[in-house]
């Protein structure tokens, strides 16, 4: 067995209270190989650790990969999507339409800008924001539309982009849990105005902490990189310094992992589906639940996590105990997602439960899987059967349909 092997081996283990080694089933672990391990390396050993020319390198291939013009590296998908909204001038007394059923931390950057985050209802299947109650959500203030590839389902793109250009505003995409999918043909991020990618788990792709925003926008793209950081050249530039940065760089370190991982993402994506398929096959024999849906102008879904939805007998409370039984036997699930509108800092801003049904229904029976490279079929087996187990103990399955 390789270091490596045993070193991942070893991350699968946990400790019992009698202090025995127990197998644990982790909900993500990063497909992480000797490619990755010698680019890290080599940064190591050289002079320059922080942002430098592996960036800008990484930030090249990623907007090849895309088609995109531009690609700008920073911390985080939260970080590009502040960043993203702070270039295109949108801020206080200003409105950015959102789904509550979303990656909590990248749609927070709306409110951190200063803008109002409007939420709109989502589509029951797709799980993506339904281009109709958008375009109810429209006001006067309404400056953009922040849209969500959800767990790697691209959302209504040809449908949300007339509403954006009907009505003048401008179209955000949140791509921080899709990489690789397509809709129509077309990868995602490459539809909004701006697109925006997270690098950190359960990602496909991760460098451990980091995101690209692209676009074609010469002029976006040139506020994005003032935002972001000056370089170390110009410091002595009048001009430069009127625009004060956020200083959000990406380090040489975390960029020469993220190039290793995009150059092997085909291999990846590859061997993320072989799992998803080993999934389908024992998820079948599950009438309880509905696997992942596929919408009809998707053409491919590379999938964050693994999420079911539980039959509609299930409560919030049954799944939260579906999700405590699945831990007792060693394995890492979760629910997929709060409802953003329902978290505190929405909430005292006037949000209700009851504003947003679907969201709400969606939200309360979806379970997140453990979803990586390293499951083998006998650990699906024994995931799938505890949940189905489990959910005789905490509620009578009824299909979703």
């Amino acid at each position: 067995m390789t270091d490596l092997a045993i070193m991942q081996e070893a991350d699968q283990r946990d400790v019992a209270d009698d202090g025995t080694e127990e197998a644990f089933i982790a909900l993500s672990d990063p497909d992480i190989t000797l490619a990755e391990i010698d680019a890290v390396d080599r940064i190591m050993r050289s002079a320059r650790l922080s942002n430098g020319p592996v960036v800008e390198e990484f930030e090249q291939a990623f907007a090849a990969y895309l088609g995109r013009r531009y690609a700008i590296a920073v911390p985080s998908g939260t970080i590009g999507l502040l960043l993203a909204l702070k270039a295109c001038g949108i801020g206080p007394n200003q409105e950015v339409i959102a789904s509550s059923y979303s990656f909590r931390e990248a749609t927070h950057a709306i409110a951190v800008a200063g803008a109002t985050p409007v939420f709109a209802d989502i589509d029951y299947w797709a799980g993506t924001l339904a281009p109709d109650k958008v375009e109810a959500r429209i006001t006067a203030n309404t400056r953009a539309i922040v849209a969500s590839n959800n767990n790697g389902h691209p959302a209504a793109w040809t449908e949300l982009r007339a509403i954006a250009k009907q009505h003048d505003l401008l179209l955000i995409e949140d791509s921080t849990e899709a990489i690789g999918s397509r809709y129509k043909g077309e990868l995602v991020g490459s539809f909004g105005d701006v697109a925006v990618f997270d690098f950190s788990q359960p990602s496909a792709l991760t460098c451990g902490e980091g995101g690209m925003v692209v676009t074609d926008d010469v002029d976006i793209a040139v506020a994005l990189r003032r935002l972001r950081s000056h370089r170390l050249e110009e410091r002595a530039s009048v001009v430069v310094s009127s625009t004060p940065p956020y200083q959000a760089v990406m380090s040489n370190i975390a960029a020469a992992l993220g190039l290793a991982q995009l150059r092997r993402l085909d291999e990846i994506l590859e061997r993320r589906r072989l799992i998803e398929h080993l999934y389908y096959k024992y998820v079948q024999s599950f009438e309880g639940i509905k696997p992942p849906y596929v919408g009809p102008d998707v053409t491919e879904v590379n999938w964050f996590l693994y999420v079911v939805h539980l039959g509609t007998r299930f409560t919030r409370s049954s799944r939260d105990s579906i999700v405590e039984d699945l831990r007792l036997e060693q394995v890492e699930s979760a629910a997929y997602c709060n409802p953003l509108h329902l978290q505190r800092h929405y909430f005292d801003r006037g949000n209700r439960r009851g504003d947003y049904f679907v969201t709400e229904k969606v939200a309360d029976r979806a379970v997140a899987l453990p979803f990586h490279t390293h499951l083998t079929e006998d650990q699906i087996s024994f995931i799938v059967e505890t949940m189905k187990e489990a959910s005789i103990n905490d509620g009578a399955g009824a299909a979703i349909y």
